[in-house]
């Protein structure tokens, strides 16, 4: 009865079988037993084998990396092929909070925005330092600043209610409006979308404008705005749409031509001889 490599007898010696061939326990140590990542060392019959992965360490060795604590029985992670225990691993690679620089732990949920990334209670507004959570929030200057806050501050409100404007604005001359707020001064007719002017910085629509505040026409006694690029003529204190400026007899246009007048008439040369 002898070992199967050196063949020294094994009565009475403690031997190891391997593909039921017994082997003297340096044999088999030499041969079989498997070196350690630490050490380099084999680990023998007399030791643990604590294995991972394909890599194997004696009991002793089987330690973090960075702080040589023992892992046996303790969570583990692994960085090129080195072993750190969680606490090292966290230090060293585990995501940080852009709010307090703190790693992100197991389970921790993690809010991330354009690049950053934050601790749910570190994910504040910029303004009430309220956690921002699963609320809507609006970005101003790479900062977060929840809805309410936003719309307290920086938001445009209108000249007319001086609520929020949150969509359908008109701006007119720099100043901003809801669209159904932005009406004519006199017939309150909303006037997005249609023409409009203005008198001493109030909107008039064309119609109340025209009514109120343009020349009347002396011929159809209708208002002159000049809206749509309309031209008149103004003489000795009378005005008249280009259109209306005729002579009171014949009806000539007399716009870019010579005129009489004859008392409150005009009159083309021809009539007026």
């Amino acid at each position: 009865f002898a070992c199967k490599n050196c063949d020294n007898s094994l009565t009475g010696h403690r031997y190891i079988l391997k593909e039921e061939n017994p082997h003297c326990i340096k044999c088999y140590e030499t041969k079989f037993a498997n070196t350690c990542e630490q050490c380099k060392e084999k680990i023998g019959c007399d030791s643990k084998d604590l294995s991972f992965k394909d890599r194997h360490w004696h009991e002793k060795c089987f330690e973090c990396f960075e702080c040589h604590t023992s892992l046996v029985d303790r969570p583990f992670a692994t960085k090129d092929e080195s072993l750190f225990c969680s606490e090292c691993y966290d230090n060293k690679f585990a995501a940080r909070c852009d709010g307090c620089t703190k790693v992100f732990k197991a389970g921790m949920r993690k809010y991330e925005y354009r690049g950053k990334q934050w601790h749910e209670e570190c994910f504040l507004c910029l303004e009430c330092k309220q956690p921002i959570g699963a609320k809507s929030f609006i970005p101003r200057d790479q900062q977060i600043i929840c809805v309410p806050c936003y719309e307290n501050k920086y938001a445009q409100k209108c000249s007319k209610c001086t609520e929020v404007i949150r969509r359908g604005g008109v701006t007119y001359k720099g100043t901003p409006w809801h669209k159904e707020c932005f009406t004519c001064t006199n017939c309150t007719k909303q006037l997005a979308g249609i023409k409009f002017t203005s008198k001493d910085d109030k909107p008039y629509c064309a119609d109340c404008y025209g009514e109120l505040f343009a020349k009347k026409c002396t011929k159809c006694t209708k208002p002159i705005t000049g809206f749509g690029g309309c031209k008149f003529i103004s003489f000795e204190g009378r005005h008249w749409h280009s259109e209306c400026f005729t002579c009171s007899k014949c009806t000539t246009n007399l716009v870019g031509r010579g005129f009489l007048t004859n008392e409150d008439n005009i009159m083309c040369p021809d009539c007026g001889r």
